[in-house]
């Protein structure tokens, strides 16, 4: 097995809400050919759902900007998902990351952060106000022959 990148995607979306499913699915389409169970996809899906609607919510508010999605697939099994946007960034991203704390008014849950931690292997969080914000997350598809690659 190899760390060696294999393949490789880039994706850029408006901040509309009707983008998050689109890039939802459309990571789940790339990380398919690693053979994921439906478990493990539903997994990436429901992170990337997430991270997207971060951005959309509370990185761009009330104003409609880019969020660009790199994802690679490694050859020793990983996936990894990069989730940027160039919106209002994060102030105390420690906070930010605490479950149930949102700026997003009561209609949101404040979990975003953990549900990406709880479904992805690693989850890393880059932020600086005013420059946006960086969603890095990575997990590794089990294997389940040899003939997968």
């Amino acid at each position: 097995m190899s760390d060696r990148i294999i393949n490789e995607m880039k994706l850029t979306i408006l901040s509309r809400s009707a983008n998050e499913s689109f890039a939802r699915v459309a990571v789940a389409a790339f990380a398919a050919q690693m053979d994921p169970t439906i478990d493990e996809l539903n997994d990436i899906k429901t992170a990337v759902s997430e991270a997207v609607t971060n951005c959309i919510v509370h990185g761009y508010r009330e104003q409609i900007g880019r969020i660009y999605i790199d994802a690679q697939l490694y050859g020793d099994g990983r996936i990894c998902v990069r989730i940027r946007d160039k919106g209002c960034g994060i102030a105390d991203l420690k906070q930010a990351m605490e479950p149930l704390f949102t700026t997003g008014g009561e209609e949101r849950g404040g979990l975003g952060f953990t549900v990406m931690e709880s479904f992805m292997d690693k989850v890393k969080v880059r932020s600086k106000p005013g420059s946006g914000t960086t969603v890095v997350m990575e997990k590794r598809i089990i294997r389940r022959g040899a003939d997968n690659a």
